[in-house]
């Protein structure tokens, strides 16, 4: 464990020191996001914030690689390969974006070549931990791991609406995962606890953890797309090499906790960016709009109407996401029924911060932009 701490502190201190550089860049590059109407920040703030956090994730990932602890982990650099390969071309397409807005089709097609390289790699959801259902052929595999990263990056760039929030949600979402991943490899090996998805996941919570001071409101950067992006898809192929690669049957016979987790935590992790994307696809189609077409109506933007001010809906949804993320992670060390009564007590209370009596006034609706 320590030696996990250490690489994700690692990140954490490359990706505060290197934010700076960042903002430095965006602003001499114009890489600057203006004040919209659907926005909720009050001045124009550089992005490319991405860049520190691949920065983070490159130097912990090769620092980790002279780690005697880790080198099972570097003895096949397929998947690691696959993975920063990926998110260097993640980070680049947002980059891009984020200097010269580019339409959704060419940001699609860059995060198609992404998820593609990374499956490419090695890394794919082959199997399902449920009976040991295997997900077909091939090229089955392949097209479920890019939908799936495809999906988890845009997920994250959905939600990415406040000061700290994508960030947050990761870093909190992040930790639940990494703790998981960390118990299901020690009650699965005996002698050998180094892990490709632990190592992953705690250089992502570092990353995170190094870019929030300089991202919380009022926030002084911000992540833009080619940190969501890297974001979501880093999460995600951590995610595949849990649930598409670890021994079922290991599971099912010598761990405690149910075989269905490896499936359901990514979701609990993802829950709200993915309930956000989904709701404004729906939204927007049923409104005869394209799913690209921005509005203020995603959930972030519902909690500032309901009256909470920008650092408490923030807070909310980091208890959300808390909640569900660590209830799902909880059936590694308690029983089914502990945790559904835990997790109903926490959903409680997440409601109540969501609908109670600290709101404030809610603000006048503003008319969208395009």
């Amino acid at each position: 464990m320590r030696t996990y701490l250490l690489v994700a502190v690692i990140a954490a201190v490359v990706t505060y020191l290197t934010t700076p550089l960042a903002r430095w860049c965006a602003l001499r590059w114009g890489a600057i996001t203006a004040v919209r109407d659907r926005d909720v920040h009050a001045v124009p703030t550089p992005r490319l914030g991405g860049m520190a956090m691949f920065a983070g994730l490159l130097v912990a990932l090769l620092m980790a690689s002279q780690l005697p602890f880790l080198a099972p982990v570097y003895a096949n650099p397929r998947p690691i390969f696959g993975i920063v390969g990926g998110a260097a071309l993640v980070c680049a397409l947002g980059v891009a974006d984020d200097i010269w807005d580019l339409d959704w089709l060419t940001k699609l097609m860059g995060q198609v070549l992404a998820a593609g390289f990374l499956a490419w790699q090695g890394v794919l959801l082959y199997q399902l931990p449920i009976g040991g259902v295997l997900s077909g052929s091939s090229r089955t595999a392949v097209f479920v791991t890019v939908v799936s990263v495809v999906v988890a990056m845009n997920a994250v760039n959905f939600v990415d609406g406040l000061d700290g929030l994508a960030a947050g949600v990761l870093a909190i979402g992040g930790a639940a995962f990494f703790v998981y991943a960390y118990l299901l490899t020690v009650d699965t090996s005996a002698n050998d606890y180094s892990n490709l998805a632990t190592l992953v996941v705690g250089v992502l919570v570092g990353t995170c953890v190094g870019f929030l001071p300089h991202n919380l409101y009022p926030a002084r950067i911000f992540m833009g797309d080619s940190g969501s992006m890297l974001l979501g898809f880093v999460m995600a192929a951590a995610a595949i090499v849990v649930t598409g690669q670890i021994d079922y049957l290991a599971v099912v016979e010598r761990v405690r906790f149910p075989a269905y987790v490896p499936i359901l935590l990514p979701v609990a992790v993802l829950v709200l960016p993915l309930l956000d994307m989904g709701m404004a696809i729906v939204r927007r189609l049923l409104t005869g709009k394209s799913p690209f077409h921005a509005d203020r109506l995603h959930l972030h933007h519902r909690l500032l109407a309901l009256g909470h001010s920008h650092r408490r809906a923030v807070l909310i949804m980091y208890v959300w996401t808390a909640v569900l993320a660590f209830g799902v992670a909880a059936l590694a060390v308690l029983s089914t029924t502990t945790v559904l009564i835990a997790t109903g007590v926490g959903l409680l209370v997440a409601t109540a911060l969501t609908l109670g009596p600290l709101r404030g006034r809610p603000p006048k609706p503003v008319e969208a932009t395009p």
